[in-house]
């Protein structure tokens, strides 16, 4: 099997081997329970290897800030006023040298139980992703774990002046920090920070409200936001130094690549200036960029900085809206020449941990509705796709965990347990004994996507042919609900067609000759198209490629390979 593309599978430990079934609303993590390391092992690992994923994003690795009391281990003190949920969320990182302590069984060992997780992934074929969170850490940072020669973030920051590229944080000078929270969470708030720092979302005020990322503080690159924005990169701030220092840290563990968190609120020359640093010790490394501006991501490309970048404000919100029926699948074709250049560069997904889940009420209420869209997602280019832990079983994400609401999300900020993937697990057993027929079959659809992915060369390393400006004006051809396009490798010619209407749909499909000069063909003769997807869907034969007959199972699709006689 061919491993050119990269399948990612995301998962939060914390929610992914827990087994608790009561989920208290607000619990803790006495009373919901909480997944740990030692939970992901060697057979659930070889199973995600063997549904074809190549890399598992591993989640909440970074030790957080949380409620639960950590003081008996040397963990500081937390501030409940000033966390979101009682889990906390992964992204207010309160120690960059440490993982977090709900992940481990032995709570003394559990840098060696994340240590084994790695090798346990790596024996599995599989590599390893992690979060870097570089723009912001949690209000109450404080390193215990690093090494003895680190010196901590703001530990020798002039807090009296707002700015200063020795600064590791921004000031708000002779201001207290009042976060604008509920006149009950603020009076049992006990956190008290002076001077204010700036809040982790570029809120340069002393008064952040509970739509900031209150939880978090912003760090300095050396751009001088409060004096107007000038840049001060010379001599290299601070923040870079003891940023690098971490990821060099992180990659001598034998992490594979780093997911950035929202990359794009981090100078560029920042990247340009590590990545090439941490590459050159670690060639093989990935660097990965959540980014969110269109304008910005050929300068994060540029001179190979980041390997790739999320492709959300394009293919994952234009997918999302012709799956749901919101605008013409015609309009793929423009998300796809907006990045025509870079598409091989983008990740791809349908869901993630910041985005509701396919089968919730407020998207397409069942998973497999949202097979079209995971075909085109899979198979448009040669780029990486992502899935979310549970994404796979229709995984509904409608329940009301806590400081997370009834949102069609899975909670990233309470302790919980996700239902298909707790019965998936079924105390340890990771077998599919407790899934329903729909869920099992979700899943096979999944596993066979992925699979043909990895072994068909065409989509893995092959061209794209867009053919939708050619049916148009095809009355055979609904432009509005369908869309087809051709992946080959020289050797091998796939067509792949996707109906995203929710009734079933005989169409034409029409080849211009020049799409087949393009993939060096010049048989045009008869032949077959034969099904890759669904091996119970009936053979074609054709007397002309430039004109295919066939039908289209409503909200999915094909892959068909064409052949010649």
């Amino acid at each position: 099997m061919q491993n050119n593309k990269l399948f990612i599978y995301q998962l939060l430990p914390r929610l992914f081997g827990n087994s608790f079934s009561e989920n208290k609303h607000n619990g803790s993590i006495e009373e919901n329970g909480c997944g740990k390391f030692n939970d992901i092992t060697d057979k659930v690992l070889r199973q995600i290897g063997e549904n074809g994923y190549t890399h598992v994003w591993y989640i909440g690795v970074l030790a957080h800030a949380s409620v639960t009391d950590y003081t008996a281990f040397g963990i500081p003190e937390e501030y409940p006023g000033i966390i979101k949920g009682k889990a906390g969320s992964p992204y207010a990182v309160r120690d960059y040298y440490d993982v977090d302590p709900d992940l481990a069984v032995d709570i003394h060992n559990r840098m060696d139980e994340f240590e084994n997780l790695i090798k346990r992934t790596h024996k599995a074929g599989l590599k390893v992703i992690i979060d870097n969170v570089p723009n912001h850490v949690a209000r109450n940072y404080r390193s215990v774990s690093k090494p003895d020669n680190v010196r901590d973030f703001g530990q020798d920051d002039n807090t009296s002046i707002a700015f200063s590229s020795k600064n590791n944080f921004y000031y708000i000078p002779g201001q207290l920090l009042e976060i604008q929270l509920s006149h009950v969470k603020k009076a049992e708030c006990e956190y008290l920070e002076y001077p204010a720092k700036a809040t982790g979302n570029d809120c340069f005020n002393s008064k952040p409200t509970h739509y900031d990322w209150y939880d978090t503080v912003k760090l300095n690159y050396g751009i001088d936001y409060p004096g107007g924005g000038t840049s001060h990169f010379n001599p290299v701030p601070d923040t870079w130094i003891k940023m690098r220092d971490i990821f060099i840290f992180w990659a001598k563990k034998k992490v594979d690549g780093f997911r950035c968190d929202m990359a794009e609120m981090v100078p560029l020359e920042f990247w340009q200036w590590l990545i090439p640093q941490v590459k050159a010790k670690f060639k093989e490394i990935i660097f990965l960029a959540e980014i969110y501006n269109p304008s910005a991501y050929r300068g994060f490309l540029g001179n190979n900085i980041f390997d790739y970048l999320y492709d959300k404000v394009g293919l994952y919100d234009v997918l999302r809206d012709v799956a749901c029926g919101y605008r013409p699948s015609s309009d793929i074709t423009f998300a796809l020449n907006n990045v025509g250049d870079i598409q091989h560069k983008m990740l791809n997904f349908m869901e993630n941990h910041d985005e509701q889940r396919i089968a919730s009420d407020y998207f397409l209420k069942k998973g497999e509705k949202g097979k079209a869209a995971m075909i085109v997602t899979c198979t448009i280019n040669t780029n990486p796709v992502m899935i979310h832990a549970g994404q796979e079983f229709g995984e509904r994400g409608m329940d009301e965990e806590g400081f997370s609401g009834k949102n069609g999300r899975t909670t990233i900020f309470d302790y919980w347990s996700v239902d298909t993937i707790r019965r998936w697990n079924n105390n340890g057993k990771w077998n599919d004994e407790q899934l329903c027929k729909e869920e099992k079959e979700l899943r096979d659809f999944y596993t066979g996507l992925i699979r043909i992915c990895n072994k068909e060369t065409a989509l893995s390393e092959g061209l794209f042919y867009d053919l939708m400006p050619y049916n148009y004006d095809n009355l055979e051809f609904d432009s509005t609900r369908l869309f087809a396009f051709l992946r080959g490798d020289g050797k091998d010619l796939l067509l792949i067609a996707t109906n995203f209407d929710n009734e079933p749909k005989e169409c034409t499909v029409n080849i211009p000759p020049h799409a087949l000069s393009f993939f060096g063909i010049d048989n045009t003769g008869n032949g077959k198209i034969t099904p890759l997807l669904n091996k119970a869907s009936e053979v074609i034969t054709f007397s002309s490629v430039f004109s295919l007959k066939m039908r289209l199972e409503n909200n999915s699709g094909e892959i068909y390979r064409i052949s010649f006689d």
